[in-house]
């Protein structure tokens, strides 16, 4: 197959040219990424591989389609930038990673919470500058505390491990039930969880059942001092409202790997642009806030993962065999 891979940076075209070998499709690498005004180069070509911060709405699908494009491989699971609904109008077929290292995300969901805790951010940036005291460095033991996960699927469980390797106990809310988490999630509902955690980390989908399931009210009902983090999605999250919980004293710590309005930040360079965008300014003008740029996928590990079973599913495709990941 003839695929048009949008959004390239050098380590997509690393990773993919060292597998591709094995594989007989032909990639062509464009660096912008897939949109309405870039779809048209996605033409003669069969399939268009996409990202998490691409704009594939209905009109982007809609000029995919009359330039014959029937496949959009995502190389990434989360797929709420998508109109599905579009896609099936068109006879575009979708199909994602639905899991490519669980344990790299929840990895870096920990780092995330230490680092907030425990001020390593500040303390790095200190040292820098001889500056060897301790004041506004203090944290607190995670051992002995309750960690609350929303959404209980493999990244949650993999987080939930690290937490019980910490010494914590574990609770979880899911809307659908994992019979996996036996033994090692307890199951509440979603306002337990908020009033007993001590440190809540947010793993589930962007969906509209979802959507700002961190906001006001929900913030007023969780502990003081509590450690938030999220590396699942942006819109989980209702900026405004966590900002002003921060100003409340609300939280002790805040770890964010996603965030709204990132669309068109994460990923490039801009430190030489002026950004018409305050949120990330906001965020980090916050002392106990870490941000980071989407990174909670990027290991080398996850990386081959994403590659191979992205060239998998359009090797399914391609051979009309059962589609595994189709959305």
């Amino acid at each position: 197959m003839k695929i048009a891979f949008f959004g390239t940076k050098e380590y997509d075209k690393k990773i993919f040219n060292q597998i591709l070998p094995e594989y007989k499709h032909e990639i062509k690498f464009f660096r912008p990424k897939l949109s309405p005004e870039t779809a048209i180069m996605a033409q003669s070509y069969d399939a268009v591989c996409g990202f998490v911060n691409d704009i594939i709405s209905k009109e982007t699908l809609q000029i995919l389609a009359h330039n014959k494009v029937k496949l959009l491989l995502l190389r990434c699971a989360g797929y709420n930038n998508v109109d599905l609904e579009a896609a099936k109008e068109n006879q575009i077929t979708v199909l994602n990673v639905p899991s490519y290292s669980p344990e790299a995300v929840a990895e870096h969901t920990m780092a995330l919470v230490l680092s907030a805790n425990r001020k390593i951010h500040k303390s790095y940036n200190r040292i820098k500058e001889n500056n060897f005291s301790l004041e506004g460095l203090n944290g607190i033991n995670l051992h002995g505390k309750v960690a609350g996960i929303i959404g209980t699927g493999k990244i949650g469980i993999a987080f939930a491990k690290i937490c019980s390797g910490f010494g914590m106990k574990v609770v979880g809310f899911d809307q659908f039930k994992n019979p996996d988490v036996k033994g090692l999630i307890e199951y509440v509902e979603l306002d337990g969880l908020l009033e007993t955690a001590d440190l809540i980390s947010l793993h589930c989908p962007l969906m509209e059942s979802t959507r700002y399931i961190i906001n006001k009210s929900t913030i007023e009902k969780m502990k003081d001092g509590v450690i938030l983090v999220n590396t699942s999605r942006g819109g989980l999250i209702k900026t405004e409202d966590l900002i002003n919980g921060i100003k409340a004293n609300k939280f002790s710590a805040v770890g964010l790997d996603v965030f709204e309005e990132e669309t068109n930040l994460v990923f490039d360079d801009h430190s030489t642009d002026i950004l018409n965008t305050t949120t990330v300014a906001r965020l980090t003008s916050f002392p106990n806030v870490v941000v980071t740029s989407h990174q909670g996928f990027f290991t080398n590990e996850a990386l081959n993962s994403i590659a191979r079973t992205t060239l998998n599913n359009a090797d399914e495709f391609e051979k009309n065999k059962t589609l595994t990941n189709q959305l």
